[in-house]
């Protein structure tokens, strides 16, 4: 390899970027990136608990750098009706998106890494001679929009609604609040990722959204309308817009993952529902097995792009099913409402089907002893 040019300034792309580099100084690797290099749209990201051991087996040091910055907690919450149930041992760890962007663009640039920022690119003719393009530029990407029929592209969208926000009211710990207001039924997803932010995600059927006026309101009064309805959980705290617009959950999968000379990688490969968690992490795991198949395969691209897809794929089917899974229980979250906050606590931890009674019991041994205990008495 001589020349690569990674599309997209994510961690993903970064990442990729900086492992290449570091192990071939001699290589030219140029990331381009269409935003500014402190721009970032969204607020936290959320690792499931142990998701930065693949990182620390790896590459401790950028890992060590990460997990400092981390904000980590031991307890899922669920608000409903108004009550709290904690679920014991369901571990996450957060960042600022904009500081994990910092800090790997940072070990980019110290490994040799040509960084090109505020970058747009029209076409794919724009990108530079190349003997590998990595496509790391997410949902919209440019490269696989443009092949999509060689990559065998298919998009399809959830009908639900949500939009992210910030929030200066920091939470013990990620937490699902739901809440039936005079609009329909909402829900959101919060967590802390730092000691003064935290990530609010908004969501809601479409009916809730139209009886919002969500498809009505402007930005400014689409974010007050929010703050309306948690006003209970925001608890007298700002909630902080960034691009927080509404959107329909995009489900993004090709069938072949490189063309040419030409790989995907991150959202621009696949995506992943944000219930789970594991977008992130998906991305600089694909960048690990990306780099580890071109130098296991030296100058042959297609066999490396090959053992890199071989790698990645069942692994990938795996979580995106859970995804699918775990999405399709939000769908229906307005129904598991009915339920009392235990019985819904315990269909929304077992909603990817990845976890079951005896799994339960050893991971979270005082939420199913108060569930088996008192489920009883709220059945009466």
């Amino acid at each position: 390899m001589k020349r690569i040019s990674v599309i997209g300034g994510g961690p993903g792309g970064l990442y990729f970027a900086y492992l290449w580099k570091s192990r071939h100084p001699q290589d030219s690797v140029t990331v381009f990136e269409q935003n500014a290099r402190d721009a970032t749209f969204g607020f936290g990201v959320v690792f499931s608990d142990r998701a930065m051991d693949f990182l620390q087996a790896g590459d401790p040091e950028t890992a060590d750098q990460i997990t400092a910055r981390m904000e980590a907690w031991s307890n899922l919450s669920l608000v409903h009706r108004g009550e709290k149930v904690e679920i014991d041992g369901v571990g996450f760890s957060a960042i600022g998106r904009l500081d994990l962007l910092l800090l790997i663009q940072q070990r980019a640039r110290d490994a040799g890494v040509e960084l090109k920022f505020d970058t747009h690119l029209g076409s794919v003719d724009d990108i530079p001679q190349s003997d590998v393009i990595v496509a790391a530029d997410g949902v919209n990407s440019l490269v696989r929009r443009t092949f999509e029929g060689d990559f065998q592209t298919s998009v399809s969208y959830l009908d639900e609604k949500f939009a992210w926000f910030g929030t200066t009211k920091t939470f013990d710990t990620l937490t699902q609040t739901f809440v039936a207001s005079k609009y329909g039924t909402f829900n959101a997803h919060h967590y802390r990722y730092s000691p003064t932010m935290s990530t609010f995600i908004v969501e809601c059927d479409r009916k809730s959204w139209i009886g919002a006026g969500f498809d009505q309101l402007d930005p400014e009064a689409s974010r007050a309308r929010c703050h309306e309805i948690f006003a209970h959980t925001l608890d007298g705290h700002d909630l902080i817009a960034n691009n927080s617009t509404w959107r329909n959950f995009p489900w993004i999968w090709n069938d072949r993952w490189s063309f040419k000379n030409m790989v995907l990688t991150g959202d621009a490969l696949r995506t992943a529902h944000y219930s789970i968690g594991s977008g992130t992490r998906l991305a600089l795991e694909d960048a690990i097995a990306l780099a580890d198949a071109l130098d296991a395969h030296g100058g042959d691209i297609t066999a490396a792009f090959a053992a890199y897809e071989a790698k990645r794929r069942p692994i990938v089917e795996k979580l995106v099913r859970a995804a699918k899974s775990s999405a399709a229980w939000y769908e229906h979250f307005p129904e598991h409402m009915k339920l009392h906050p235990l019985d819904m606590a315990y269909s929304y931890i077992t909603r990817s089907a990845r976890i079951d009674d005896q799994r339960l019991h050893e991971m979270s041994p005082h939420f199913m002893g108060r569930y088996e205990s008192e489920r009883p008495k709220a059945a009466e």
